[in-house]
């Protein structure tokens, strides 16, 4: 698969089978995000690469816990609407029961924070789909990122007191009939382009 394949056939996936990512794999996706750029050559985003099964199912009790709190407003994000809602419900699962989360932070003062963050999540995502491994983008920390529970949790991992959390990435062998992540594409019925020559 050549990289514009991988960019065209990238599709999120949201139910992962429950087999072990080896770390190599693991290993070459973050350093996929590593590589990213990043405004002025910072280099600033800190990753943790979370495959401990315990802390992914503390994570996702303690975000279902934090969203239930929540209520909704006009206007909302229909994500975090979405989000809310299934929290109150209590069958939330924010990152779908995936085996591997790469989480990124950043410095909270530095004004690039999200679009570092974002370009190495779009690259770990197309070297995931090189890899024959599902992945989405899961945006939901980032809400959560002055939550005092989950900052004490990932500042025990880590997590400098300058930094927050600005998305994520479920990362697994996609639940489907060969295994392999759903490749079909959807049409583009948005991103307008203006071509001026």
């Amino acid at each position: 698969m050549n990289t514009y394949e991988a960019i065209m056939t990238r599709r999120s996936t949201r139910r992962f089978i429950e087999k072990k990512v080896d770390d190599e794999l693991i290993e070459k996706i973050v350093e996929a995000g590593r590589h990213a750029p990043s405004g002025g050559n910072s280099q600033s985003t800190h990753f943790f690469a979370i495959t401990n099964r315990e802390l992914l199912d503390k994570l996702a009790i303690m975000v279902r816990n934090s969203f239930s709190q929540m209520e909704l407003r006009d206007g909302m994000y229909k994500s975090l609407v979405s989000s809310i809602t299934q929290s109150k419900k209590g069958d939330y699962v924010f990152h779908y029961n995936c085996p591997v989360l790469i989480v990124t932070a950043n410095q909270k003062d530095y004004g690039n924070n999200i679009a570092d963050c974002a370009c190495a999540l779009e690259n770990m995502m197309i070297v995931a789909n090189e890899f024959d491994l599902g992945s989405c983008w899961i945006n939901q920390l980032k809400w959560l990122n002055e939550d005092e529970g989950l900052l004490n949790l990932f500042r025990n991992l880590g997590l400098e007191e300058s930094e927050r959390i600005y998305g994520a990435l479920a990362v697994g062998y996609a639940l489907s009939e060969d295994g392999l992540p759903n490749r079909n594409p959807l049409p583009r019925t948005g991103n307008k382009v203006e071509w001026i020559k």
